[in-house]
């Protein structure tokens, strides 16, 4: 009983390590039960001189090194797929690639253990690690890289216990590790404020009402200049507020008369809302802001709300208001 107990208290830290790896939700979920099952069958030769913690991180890491190593592939935004934005025009085609291909948000409950007194900077640095930005980042890793990297800044695990675990050299880890900080250091994911401040608050209430009102001129007001907006499952994105005022005029009209929730479940520190188009009656899209001071940065929609809804705990329709 006391050893299921302690396998399943780090379920939840696992599901995090496991996302941060493979950029998915889905996959993590595999990870982390094969994780659990190659545990149990070699629990009684678990050496006590380890942690339960640092046994089975070391177990779900190489469970995604295997599945990364069978899959040849990494997992995307719209913003990677091509260097450069759409032109919103008339007959502009809408190619989609299958959601298998891209990057996708994680609720913080299904990623981040509860706070049980954990140092305050060490929760930062999980909940930044599963922002969508980072996430992304991680993916231009080769796999052994983002192992190293993962395991020794967000996990704080030695060189010594890194290189163990991956059943690597000690240089060898200090190498992979460096030469992943300077391939995240050209990507340059995004920074997110730790707290919000009032002003981005008060700008997150106006983000709402401009919509519901589906007023494009205020919403484009809120919006920084170079601003970004992309549509997964669809491969295009945009940039400038002129062309994001195009598309909420012209393709994206079908959102007039919707209703924005802002979601009570955390995603990565990001604020993020279900969209419903009709008054509510039909659910579009979960949309994840990026702030930076009193202007919205980017916006990133998610529009596979059968998946995603359920898993934030969101209804596929509202009641009546």
């Amino acid at each position: 009983m006391t050893a299921t107990l302690d396998l399943e208290t780090h379920r939840v830290g696992l599901m995090g390590h496991c996302y941060r790896m493979l950029g998915s939700v889905m996959e993590a979920e595999d990870a982390v039960q094969e994780t659990m099952l190659r545990a149990w069958k070699n629990l009684p030769g678990f050496r006590q001189d380890a942690s339960v913690g640092t046994w089975l991180y070391r177990i779900a890491t190489n469970v995604c090194l295997d599945a990364l190593g069978r899959a040849d592939r990494r997992r995307l935004r719209p913003l990677d797929v091509s260097p450069t934005p759409a032109a919103v025009r008339d007959g502009m085609t809408l190619g989609q690639r299958p959601r298998e291909h891209w990057v996708e948000p994680i609720p913080d409950a299904l990623a981040l253990p509860a706070d049980d007194g954990t140092d305050p900077e060490q929760r930062t640095i999980l909940r930044e690690s599963i922002r969508l930005a980072f996430v992304a980042a991680l993916q231009y890793l080769p796999p052994r890289q983002r192992a190293v990297l993962l395991l020794t800044q967000v996990l704080h695990w030695s060189a010594a216990e890194t290189a163990e675990g991956l059943d690597m050299s000690v240089p060898a880890v200090n190498s992979a590790l460096q030469r992943a900080r300077a391939t995240l250091a050209a990507r340059n994911p995004a920074v997110m404020p730790r707290e919000l401040s009032p002003e981005q608050q008060a700008l997150l209430v106006r983000y709402v009402e401009a919509f519901e009102r589906y007023d494009v001129d205020a919403l484009t007001s809120l919006m920084h200049e170079e601003v970004t907006m992309s549509m997964p499952p669809y491969e295009l994105w945009l940039r400038g507020r002129a062309s994001l005022a195009t598309w909420f005029l012209s393709y994206g009209i079908g959102c007039r008369g919707s209703r924005v929730l802002p979601l009570a479940e955390a995603c990565g520190g990001m604020p993020a809302f279900a969209q419903y188009r009709n008054g509510g009656a039909q659910a579009w899209g979960l949309v994840l802001l990026e702030l930076a001071d009193d202007r919205i940065t980017n916006l990133h929609y998610f529009l596979d709300v059968e998946t995603l809804f359920p898993r934030f705990g969101l209804p596929l329709q509202l009641a009546d208001r």
